[in-house]
């Protein structure tokens, strides 16, 4: 893994909404920017039909989070477009996050209302990251429950991402990494590489065989800059025809096929029948070709090796957003002491109080529900797996949790996590959360 890539972010501090500015700027006039809050990020109910979600993208807010400074040119931006006035230039030339952040280890499953990231500081601090914290696990978090879902129907046969060219350029980095997150052993996204430490893999197109007077001659030339282990795509002419030239050109060591259009489950099936009749019984097929998790489910009883998986995954196999929301749920009042506050808004309520969480586990070690206590740590009883894990203390970024390490660290959560959920949770059919959420509310103040 690439633990000291020379990549440097850019600044994150104008990827926010002009009204997280305006906002900023009242507050400062009124004398309230100043009290301590608490903010929340969590989703009312998960896509439907889902049964669980999948916490990605905490890593990147975190690496955002170093980046969120204002410089010179972007204040000049502000100022010369009358975004906001002096006093508030003034206060963001030296912006700095000082406060706490603490969640949901990336990685790990959630339900309604699972409280997965808090930030405590001042309003003023807290209240400009609002944009910048929800795109970023909005997005990550729908390709990593789709993703999730893909590795489950999958099972123990590796997936492949491959969805760059189906992305903004810069999504298609942050997909890459929320699908290893998930369970994806691949991606073909270099800069996923780079940032991250992923495997990355990859061969060659239809175009590279239409470039070439022959299949044949394309075949060689690939084969000879790559090797006999690698993959040769079957699919652009005859089928038949191209497996039997490959086999016939690399011997019985050729690495694998892929097959990209078509009946896949027919075709994989023959393809299979031939490679093992040639005398390649170790040659894999990899299937590509808009695959989602009903699709790679369909697969499940052909003779498929491994799935590269593209514009499904990177757009949330049908739910592109995690639709969490970020609410102040505690602010500081006129005595200086804590006070819970929430949004009463029909349908779209909120509850007032920190949150803390728990994952209540029987004593095989099956979750059973999620415990959420308002205001209060919910009690243990003896099996229960407690949720959260402090990331930023007094604006010092806590070590492990970004650039590879961070990658590494979340992909075992998601895997320890998924793995002690009900049986239900890879069921594919529509259904509720496999687990209930239960808020046990807090003392009055």
């Amino acid at each position: 893994m690439n633990e000291h890539s020379s990549w440097h972010p850019q600044p994150t501090s104008l990827l926010t909404d002009h009204y997280e500015l305006t906002m900023l700027q009242a507050a400062l006039r009124a004398g309230t920017a100043s009290r301590r809050s608490v903010f929340e990020v969590f989703s009312r109910r998960l896509p439907h039909g889902r049964r669980y979600g999948v916490l990605a993208g905490v890593g990147r807010v975190l690496e955002g989070l170093e980046q969120f400074r204002f410089t010179d040119e972007q204040l000049r931006f502000l100022r010369d477009t009358r975004v906001v006035d002096a006093a508030t230039v003034a206060y963001l030339e030296n912006f700095r996050f000082t406060g706490q952040i603490r969640g949901y280890a990336e990685g790990e499953t959630y339900f309604p209302h699972s409280p997965l990231l808090s930030v405590e500081s001042s309003f003023a601090e807290a209240c400009v990251l609002e944009t910048y914290i929800l795109s970023v696990l909005n997005f990550d978090s729908a390709v990593a429950s789709a993703a999730s879902r893909m590795v489950g129907a999958a099972g123990d046969r590796p997936c492949i991402e491959m969805g760059s060219r189906r992305a903004h350029e810069q999504a298609a980095v942050a997909a890459a990494r929320a699908a290893v997150v998930a369970g994806f052993e691949s991606t073909s996204n270099l800069e996923a590489g780079f940032r991250y430490g992923v495997r990355t893999v990859g061969t060659a197109a239809h175009s590279f065989t239409l470039l070439h007077d022959s299949e044949e001659q394309a075949f060689r030339a690939q084969l000879d800059a790559l090797g006999v282990s690698t993959t040769l795509l079957v699919d652009t002419y005859d089928v038949e025809r191209a497996v039997r030239l490959a086999v016939e050109i690399a011997g019985p060591d050729l690495g694998g096929v892929r097959l990209d259009s078509g009946d896949l489950v027919t075709q994989a099936a023959s393809v299979r029948a031939l490679l093992d009749k040639l005398g390649n019984p170790n040659t894999r097929i990899t299937v590509t070709s808009d695959l989602d998790e009903y699709a790679i489910a369909a697969l499940r009883a052909a003779p498929v090796d491994s799935y590269g998986v593209g514009t499904r995954l990177v757009t949330g196999s049908g739910a592109p957003t995690s639709s969490m929301v970020y609410k102040l749920v505690s602010r500081e009042g006129v005595s200086g002491t804590m006070e819970p506050v929430a949004k009463a808004s029909s349908g779209k309520a909120s509850v007032g109080g920190e949150k803390h969480a728990l994952r209540r586990r029987n004593p095989q070690g099956v979750a059973t529900h999620e415990i959420v206590g308002v205001s209060h740590t919910p009690q243990d009883d003896g099996d229960d797996r407690p949720l959260l894990v402090d990331y930023v203390t007094g604006g010092e970024l806590r070590e492990g949790f970004t650039g590879p390490a961070g990658v590494r660290r979340a992909r075992e959560r998601h895997a320890a996590s998924v793995a002690e959920l009900p049986r239900a949770a890879r069921r594919l059919s529509e259904g509720e959360p496999v687990i209930p959420t239960v808020i046990e509310p807090g003392t009055a103040h």
